[in-house]
């Protein structure tokens, strides 16, 4: 796999790049890494196998461009709030909520199962996905927590594992079932449920009054 940079081409570029990336998705999740070709992707994005490699010059660079692109919009980018006026009930159940719901859309299930089924092969990118997405979206949530501490709000030690704990507590069950599970779809109600157990559970242990 090339470690050359992919640079975001001019803007006349632009359209064509994404109808080949678009066509790449679709490729590599019906057949995985190893299974997707050039050849495929070029019939599936609707160009010429030489207009291809004039933007993509293997099918790595292809792939990982498709990740680049993905930490744009990351599940875990919901949990970075620019600001936080609310109550941290209140804000907790907002950012709950908005992480489960980019979680789950099926577009973005089926890249991460995508990603998985090729780290064993290129582990670095798992670690592209990984870095945007639950390090930086829950480091983004950290800073929240913190601030929601020194306003006296929160009582935490680790403002980075409480980030963690609160994720997951949001995702509990639901985001494996989803993974793994992918014709049961999650309703509302159960979204609903699991954000306000999560903010229950996380406001008795980091909580003020806790």
């Amino acid at each position: 796999m090339t470690d050359k940079t992919i640079e975001q081409p001019d803007d006349s570029e632009a359209p064509k790049r994404r109808q080949i990336m678009e066509g790449a998705r679709a490729v590599f999740q019906a057949n995985g890494f190893d299974g997707a070709s050039m050849e495929q992707i070029a019939k599936s994005a609707g160009v010429s196998k030489g207009t291809l490699y004039v933007y993509f010059a293997n099918k790595e660079e292809l792939f990982k461009a498709l990740i680049l692109a993905e930490r744009v919009i990351q599940a875990d980018a919901s949990l970075a709030e620019e600001s936080y006026p609310e109550p941290v009930e209140e804000l907790l159940q907002k950012i709950g909520q908005k992480y489960l719901k980019m979680f789950l859309r099926p577009e973005k299930l089926s890249t991460l199962r995508m990603v998985l089924g090729a780290t064993d092969k290129f582990p670095a990118f798992g670690a592209l996905l990984f870095e945007a997405g639950p390090v930086s979206g829950r480091m983004r949530l950290a800073r929240i927590i913190e601030a929601k501490c020194a306003a006296g709000e929160l009582k935490c030690d680790d403002a980075f594992l409480a980030a963690n704990q609160f994720a997951d507590l949001c995702g509990s069950f639901l985001t494996q079932r989803s993974m793994f599970l992918i014709d049961q779809k999650i309703t509302k109600a159960e979204v609903d449920k699991n954000v306000t157990s999560a903010v229950r559970v996380f406001l008795a242990a980091y909580g003020a009054k806790a």
